[in-house]
């Protein structure tokens, strides 16, 4: 992939982070039941949180690296 088309991938993951966790979204697992114990509501927050987490790692590590500045000479103002 090229760089922009990564860089438009890691504002769409904030973008959906943001979507993810708002209350209306996150109310629809706000249910009596419970898995191992754990309310539902935290279970998808924290896969949420992991997902974006590990989208964001992958994402990282596909971004190419920006070239270092290099210092300007010392006879230039």
């Amino acid at each position: 992939m090229e760089r922009r088309k990564l860089e438009s991938a890691a504002l769409f993951l904030s973008l959906l982070g943001v979507l993810l966790i708002l209350p209306p979204i996150a109310v629809v697992f706000q249910l009596q039941r419970r898995f191992l114990g754990l309310p539902l509501e935290v279970i998808y927050l924290f896969v949420c949180w992991l997902g974006l987490i590990g989208a964001a790692l992958w994402l990282g590590r596909r971004l190419p690296r920006e070239a270092e500045a290099e210092p300007p000479d010392e006879g230039e103002s």
